[in-house]
């Protein structure tokens, strides 16, 4: 049997991930990562068989969404590792959601798993992988660098996708903008508005 060691070439892109819940994860070049919904696609399912008490029904609906989370996120943590040389993600810790009326929805992202994978994956390839502080990333223009009051703002804001900085005039998708800035932000530049962990 002959062992040989596989080299994985690092990628040159440089990337911005903003986590979210519409898509798990937004990439600053535009390249996202659609919510899969898997606890919710059969919750339904999973009710039925917990009010029947079939135990063995319930354990294998619990793998089936656990596997195809799982897949989702290898797939993608896998296409980011390939074509990156350096990865930055935004710091969010989910256990501090799960305690909101969005507790279902955020676990069921699988935010945690992501960076989990992301981070040693990463390591294994060489590539930076670092975690910064998201902190008004998605007011932030990051094209340039101010704090518009056009900006979507608080709990009211978390409706608004697409806005436009009155400051420069450029229209921003919410997530790519905030990937932008967190891409910023892992770099050492300073965006306003954003201090540094």
């Amino acid at each position: 049997m002959v062992e040989v060691e596989a080299v994985v070439p690092a990628g040159q892109d440089k990337i911005g991930i903003d986590l979210g819940l519409k898509d798990t994860a937004t990439c600053s070049d535009g390249t996202k990562l659609e919510a899969g919904r898997f606890y919710r696609d059969l919750e339904p399912k999973l009710a039925i068989a917990q009010r029947a008490k079939n135990k063995k029904r319930v354990q294998a609906i619990h793998a089936k969404i656990a596997n195809r989370r799982k897949d989702a996120l290898h797939q993608f943590s896998r296409q980011l590792v390939n074509r990156a040389g350096e990865l930055y993600v935004g710091h969010v810790k989910p256990s501090s959601l799960t305690q909101t009326k969005m507790a279902k929805s955020v676990l069921d992202v699988g935010w945690g798993m992501l960076k989990t994978m992301l981070e040693y994956k990463c390591a294994g390839a060489g590539i930076v992988f670092k975690a910064v502080n998201e902190a008004y990333t998605t007011q932030t223009c990051s094209n340039c660098g101010a704090l518009p009051d056009s900006r979507p703002k608080g709990i009211a804001g978390l409706g608004i996708r697409e806005w436009t900085c009155s400051a420069c005039g450029v229209r921003h998708d919410r997530d790519i903008n905030a990937a932008q800035n967190i891409l910023a932000v892992g770099h050492g530049r300073p965006v306003v508005g954003i201090p540094v962990l």
